[in-house]
């Protein structure tokens, strides 16, 4: 799900740099735009919900939904438009990021005062429909939506106390999901084998790499233009002209290089999470993003970063070796991620709240 890829251009970029290409980096428009985006709105009015609801984990930073008020509430639907049909052609992780984006949704209501009850609807267009009650309970989660990233670095390696570890586990407790934390580094050892061999047939796959090619903001212009994507800099790589971006992209994600990466990161991290769920049905997709947003505002609340290795759960024939590795049966792993600490990275941005509004 949920955006976690970058690009390694940084080194072809640097001797770009070296002959005298000139780099755009980070400034301070990025800067001030991220920071007006996550800042506080009034949760009590639907527009400030709404804006919780949109800072909630998406794969690709696509930002495939859709919010409707409702008579009851309010209304979550994909938007289909904006779906992944390479790297995600069940939309299992659309699914997920709407259940992140609800859970999101439920925190701010609470924090109004306002209670809150879900339910997956199936009657014509899929959709998650939310109650909103008169009288609910803040649950302090809702203060780490604003600070809550995936932080794409490599991490410590310093190992997470057994009492976080814990209130991470209790956190993400979602009916009809589990969560499976890893610390042995000889499982983590095995899992990454898997991770790798998944990404090697991804970044090998043409249709793969245009497709995320179509959402990397290469320069803090695009990014601020569009709105969504993923920009260079959140995943510590340099921003450039948006052609050369593309150019060096293509010279640059081989599978070598990326799994290089990966390795690094991965054995960097404290230890791994996976996120399963008990029926393989967008329903339980949906639980499975709740369960995953709660462990993520949960973790960085306590000073955790994470960041997603979904590709085993993505490649249909690795998805099912991880199964075998975890025991799991015939349960679906729905999301894998690391976590560890790590210094924070520039935080990605979102469109206007007024465009993803439907009538």
């Amino acid at each position: 799900m949920i955006s976690r890829r970058s690009i390694l251009i940084a080194g072809g970029a640097a001797a770009i740099a070296g002959g005298g290409a000139l780099m755009l980096n980070r400034g301070p428009d990025y800067d001030a735009a991220t920071a007006a985006l996550w800042s506080h709105r009034d949760p009590a009015e639907f527009m400030g919900l709404v804006h919780y609801t949109t800072l909630a984990a998406n794969s690709h930073n696509a930002q495939a939904w859709r919010f409707r008020r409702t008579t009851e509430g309010v209304a979550i639907l994909p938007d289909m438009a904006r779906a992944l049909p390479v790297a995600d052609s069940d939309h299992h992780h659309l699914y997920a990021s709407l259940g992140c984006a609800a859970e999101n949704l439920m925190l701010a209501a609470g924090a109004a005062g306002r209670s809150s009850a879900m339910e997956f609807a199936t009657d014509g267009e899929a959709r998650i429909e939310i109650a909103l009650g008169q009288v609910g309970n803040r649950d302090g989660l809702f203060d780490a939506i604003l600070e809550r990233q995936c932080t794409r670095s490599d991490f410590s390696g310093r190992p997470v106390p057994r009492s976080d570890l814990s209130a991470m586990q209790v956190a993400a407790r979602v009916a009809g999901c589990e969560l499976l934390l890893i610390e042995d580094r000889a499982k983590i050892e095995q899992v990454l084998e898997l991770i790798l061999a998944a990404n090697a047939t991804q970044v090998s796959d043409p249709a793969f790499a245009e497709e995320l090619g179509s959402w990397l903001r290469f320069n803090a212009r695009a990014a601020i233009e569009m709105g969504d994507g993923l920009y260079s800099g959140c995943s510590g790589n340099p921003s450039l002209p948006t052609f050369l971006g593309r150019i060096m992209f293509g010279v640059f994600f081989k599978p070598d290089a990326e799994n290089d990466r990966y390795a690094r990161q991965v054995r960097s991290s404290s230890g791994l999470a996976v996120f399963v769920s008990e029926r393989d049905d967008p329903a339980h997709w949906v639980r499975a993003g709740r369960s995953y947003q709660r462990f993520a505002l949960q973790a960085t609340a306590l000073g955790i970063r994470h960041a997603h290795l979904n590709q085993p759960v993505e490649v249909p024939s690795v998805r099912r070796e991880l199964q075998s590795l975890l025991g799991l049966g015939n349960r679906r792993p729905d999301l894998v991620l690391r976590f560890g600490y790590a210094q924070p990275m520039p935080r990605s941005l979102r469109r206007p709240v007024r465009s993803v509004i439907a009538p």
